[in-house]
């Protein structure tokens, strides 16, 4: 999810832990809490200071050790070796167990992204994306609003937060109906499709599909479960050309590849260098792909310039490298 929204779910966890006796029984033990649900809720995505690096550096890293099963077991102990001495009254145990609550959930609702999380490390590397919930999603964010409005206007935050919870949950059971009908719809279309992959928007009847099968990539929309193909690429494997092979060998490359599990590729040979690009085939927006790689390499194959990130216009991508061909 995104900043905000892990804000304010670690507002509401802090007041649902008055619901235990314990908590609601010490000021000190309660603002502990508080502020330890909310330092929870946001330190698995410290690794967001990598963007400041360089992109390569943030996409292979972004949701990678930070959300493990190791991370998500010491975090909440860093949290409180900072936050317990402030607090010495409060009960040490319920403080751990709701500031690891909030780390926990931080890591499980990244999983249910179009992004995800590579929350089995060290077991496997693998990235754990249901893709049933948008980055942001504006409806679970208004509803947390709400619950927090309640809260400071006099309600119960205990049984306020409760039953939010419980309407979020019958909201993400509702989302993976809905993702199922399209993916239903999906097959019907191609129904010899080896991998479809479908990806939440911001708006609740819209979602992005990408999908392949033996032949060819499918790029498309779904909009009140009416799915429509907008592009289709034929799938050519990547050959192992010494362009190829020392393009792959660039960072910025190697991260997309790291993270992109659907993609075309294009070479362009101009007078003097040559321009591998990769293409992320999930993120269609008004008929441009905005997640690339791109490298550029001399006559001799070595690299010259490279990006990979979010670009949406060429002019913007031309600026990013160092060659503008002619």
């Amino acid at each position: 999810m995104d900043t905000g929204t892990h804000v304010v779910m670690g507002i509401a966890l802090g007041g649902l832990a008055t619901l235990d006796p314990v908590v609601a029984g010490s000021h000190a033990t309660a603002t502990s809490v508080l502020i330890g649900t909310i330092a929870g809720s946001q330190i698995p995505d410290i690794d967001t200071v990598l963007k400041l690096r360089n992109n390569a550096i943030y996409i292979r890293n972004h949701r990678g050790v930070t959300h493990s099963i190791p991370a998500v077991i010491l975090w909440p102990l860093l949290i409180i070796a900072v936050v317990y001495p402030f607090f010495t009254g409060a009960n040490l145990l319920h403080l751990w167990a709701w500031t690891f609550a909030a780390v926990f959930i931080h890591v499980f609702v990244d999983i249910f992204n179009a992004y995800g999380t590579q929350a089995l490390r060290p077991f496997s590397s693998k990235w754990v994306a249901l893709g049933v919930i948008n980055t942001f999603d504006p409806i679970i964010f208004a509803i947390h609003i709400i619950g927090i409005f309640l809260w400071i206007f006099g309600a119960k935050p205990g049984v306020t937060f409760l039953i939010m919870y419980a309407v979020i949950i019958a909201y993400y059971l509702r989302r993976y109906m809905a993702k199922n009908k399209v993916l239903c719809e999906v097959k019907k279309i191609i129904p010899d499709a080896t991998e479809v992959i479908i990806a939440p928007t911001m708006r609740f009847h819209q979602w992005r599909i990408a999908a392949m099968n033996k032949e060819h990539f499918f790029v498309g929309r779904a909009v009140n479960n009416e799915v429509q193909i907008l592009d289709q690429f034929i799938r050519i494997p990547v050959p192992n050309t010494p362009v190829i092979e020392a393009a792959k060998k660039d960072t910025n490359l190697s991260a997309f590849l790291s993270f992109s599990p659907v993609y075309r590729w294009e070479v362009d040979e101009y007078n003097d260098f040559y321009e591998v690009r990769f293409i992320d085939l999930r993120y269609r927006s008004n008929g441009h792909y905005p997640f690339v790689a791109v490298v550029q390499l001399d006559c001799d194959l070595k690299p010259i310039s490279s990006y990979t990130g979010w670009v949406f216009s060429e002019k913007k991508l031309r600026k990013k490298l160092s060659i503008i061909p002619s």
